[in-house]
């Protein structure tokens, strides 16, 4: 039980382990990045293209980030860039889709 009283010194923000981990992290960012990204634009109808790529590239690097990641902490952050590109992702698709308006 001596651990519990124990301060967490060691490692980043996200590295819990103490060992560094730049691929997470950036696979992190970007997630986020585009998960917000992919939200905002959702709420204009006229943005579904960006909306909708920026979304499906969320989603595929946030599900690669998941397979590799090694820390809790960066898991958490992932799930809440996977949530905002799948539901900025959708919403985009609703609208107009990947290639609503280009391809008629």
């Amino acid at each position: 039980m001596a651990q519990a009283l124990r301060p967490n010194t060691a490692g980043g923000l996200f590295a819990t382990d103490g060992k560094p981990h730049p691929v997470q992290d950036t696979l992190l960012a970007v997630t986020l990045v585009l998960g917000v990204t992919s939200l905002v634009t959702a709420m204009f109808h006229h943005l579904h293209l960006l909306s909708s790529w920026a979304g499906l590239v969320g989603i595929l690097t946030g599900a690669y980030g998941q397979w590799i990641s090694e820390t809790t902490r960066g898991r958490f952050g992932l799930i809440l860039g996977l949530g905002a590109a799948a539901i900025g992702f959708f919403l985009g698709m609703s609208h107009g889709g990947l290639f609503g308006g280009v391809i008629d």
